[in-house]
Order: structure tokens, then C-alpha cells, then sequence
């Protein structure tokens, strides 16, 4: 991890700032602009949707960034099983209006690939568009990394196709891909703790319920 980043756990207060970062983040992305095709609402949509999920993390799992305020990462502890957000369908028809079945159908593409057996869940990674290329990155997933070696399970996230090569230098394996309409990638990626003896995820036919959670930027 870049010594020079220094990063820590975000308060109740950060929230906000923590959902507009990675609302810019994902507004130029090609996942941002399948799930709202009209740049002028964009970002607003993207905000309010992230805001429901970074609170979220805040009770079920965990939100970490840099003390300047210009890269975060979200994750949840689905050590055992976790409601989905309070009132989460109500809160997504009002953040997103005519975009929620976009919402909807990439958390149900998601949820294909998504383990239920015990593990953490690297739902968001973003940098500021100003701090892109600096390390930022880079040193969140160091940090990100040292957590996890603490605990003896896997991790599992869902990245853009062209950002797999950043988080396999952490330790995460590639699986099958997941192609949006738009022809946009997303790349599902497992980490096996130290002494893992089964390296598949456990993916039943029902998998876990989180709804749209995993888009990095």
C-alpha cells in the first residue's frame, strides 16, 4: 500500500461525499451511461442510488477513504445473511424513475454469479476523475487487502471488464464474464483466503438478494 495515501474509516457524515464520488466517477463509465442514458440526470440518479447502498454498508459492512476525500470503497460483510435496505424498492423507484428496470436487471444479472456461502462483498471501488492514475486506486485495494488476510474468507466483487488486471495484482481471480445490452463488461472476480480448500464460489439457484450493489467505478 502507498504509504503516502492515508486512509480511514468513514463516519456517518462522510456519506454523502462518499455517494457523490462515486456518482463521478461512474458518470462517464459505460455502465453509467447504460443505467442512465441521459447525461444531464445522471449523476443525480447515481448519487441517490449509491447514497441507499453507502448507508447501508454503514450498519452491514464497511466504507473506507482517503483522508482527502477523493477515493472510497464500500463493501458488506455477508458473513451470514443481510436484509436488503429499508423500504429499498420505494427508495430506488424515487431515485432512479423511468431508469429502475435498468437498476433491477443489473443486480439480477449480477446475483447469477454472486456466492451465498460466507464471504465479503467488494461492492464499490472509486477514485475522484482528478486523482485517477495517482495510486489512489492502488492503495485502496492494499488496505483492502491487509483486512481481508485478518479474516479466513473469500471475497467477491464485480468490476468493469478493462479494470480486472488492477484487482488480480490483490489477489482476485477472474470468472465468467457478464455483457450489459449496451455491450458494456463486467467482470466477476473471487479472492480465496490464505487457506482456502475450495476455490469455487457456492452459487445455488437462489442466490443472495442484494440489488444493485456492485458496480465499481
Amino acid at each position: 500500500m502507498d504509504s503516502s495515501v492515508r486512509i480511514r474509516a468513514a463516519r456517518w457524515t462522510d456519506r454523502h461525499t462518499v455517494a457523490a464520488l462515486i456518482a463521478d466517477a461512474l458518470h462517464p463509465s459505460p455502465l453509467g451511461a447504460w443505467l442512465v442514458p441521459d447525461p444531464a440526470q445522471r449523476r443525480r440518479v447515481m448519487t441517490d442510488v449509491v447514497a441507499v447502498w453507502v448507508e447501508h454498508a454503514m450498519f452491514f459492512g464497511d466504507v473506507h477513504l482517503t483522508d482527502d476525500l477523493t477515493a472510497a470503497i464500500v463493501g458488506f460483510h455477508r458473513y451470514r445473511p443481510i436484509p436488503p435496505p429499508a423500504n429499498y424498492p420505494t427508495r430506488l423507484a424515487q431515485a432512479t424513475g423511468a431508469h429502475a428496470d435498468r437498476f433491477t436487471a443489473l443486480g439480477d444479472l449480477i446475483a447469477q454469479q454472486q456466492p451465498t456461502e460466507p464471504h465479503y462483498h467488494l461492492a464499490m471501488l472509486a477514485v475522484s476523475p482528478t486523482r485517477q492514475n495517482t495510486g489512489y486506486g492502488s492503495a485502496l485495494l492494499g488496505h483492502h487487502r491487509a483486512r481481508l488476510d485478518r479474516v479466513d474468507l473469500p471475497s467477491w466483487t464485480t468490476v468493469p471488464a478493462d479494470t480486472e488486471h488492477l484487482y488480480a495484482r490483490y489477489g482476485y481471480t477472474a470468472r465468467p464474464p457478464l455483457t450489459l445490452p449496451n455491450g458494456a463488461g463486467l467482470r466477476p472476480m473471487r479472492r480465496n483466503p490464505h487457506h482456502a480448500s475450495n476455490p469455487m464460489p457456492i452459487n445455488p439457484k437462489r442466490p443472495a438478494g442484494d440489488r444493485w450493489h456492485d458496480h465499481h467505478a
